[in-house]
């Protein structure tokens, strides 16, 4: 191996080191019980659902959830995702029993309750969807503490709002899992929902 390539190799690792730090130091992670690290993802919120009911984190304990943040005039991401949720959720089988998909909105201005249960009502989105909602200064704390972006996109009724688009595993102890990332399929979702259930 020549010594130009020893001096990219060398590099390389202590970019990844010194990157490995500085996100330890943000607190991207921290110490789970067991001594691996766990993301820091979710935590307290105050929201209400699709039938007007307050509701706070504590609706994630008992069943396996699926978290995803988007909006109900979405053209996109978040109907793809609610759809591939629900095909996952068939596919599951018996185990999809113990799996609730629950629907936070970035867009609290337009998405009320009322507008949430008809948007959730799509036969092919997960049934019994959980859809939350609350003033912006709710949302944003939720989505602060999932680590999601979001942002208004334009002006006028129309606007579109950007947002993360991954939907986040939390098992029934409120605690986070894993990403399930945008893409990935009905059936990579039910395999990995299968798998962390084990």
């Amino acid at each position: 191996m020549s010594r130009r390539n020893l001096i990219l190799i060398a590099a390389c690792v202590i970019g990844l080191v010194f990157m490995g730090a500085v996100a330890w130091k943000a607190g991207v992670f921290a110490p789970a019980d067991q001594g691996r690290g766990t993301a820091l993802v979710g935590g307290p919120f105050q929201l209400v659902d699709q039938d007007g009911r307050p509701v706070d984190e504590k609706i994630l304990n008992g069943k396996w959830s699926a978290v995803f943040f988007g909006f109900t005039y979405c053209p996109d991401v978040c109907p793809t995702t609610m759809q591939a949720l629900g095909a996952a959720k068939r596919q599951l089988g018996p185990k999809g029993d113990k799996l609730q998909v629950v629907f936070i909105t970035v867009d609290p201005e337009r998405d009320t309750p009322a507008q949430l249960k008809t948007y959730l009502s799509n036969e092919v989105f997960p049934q019994g969807t959980i859809g939350l909602t609350g003033s912006p200064e709710q949302v944003a704390a939720a989505a602060k503490a999932y680590r999601v972006y979001y942002k208004k996109n334009g002006e006028g009724e129309g606007y579109l709002v950007d947002h993360s688009t991954a939907a986040y595993l939390m098992n029934p102890k409120g605690r986070f899992d894993r990403v399930l990332p945008f893409g990935i399929g009905p059936e990579e979702i039910a395999r990995q929902i299968s798998e962390a259930m084990r």
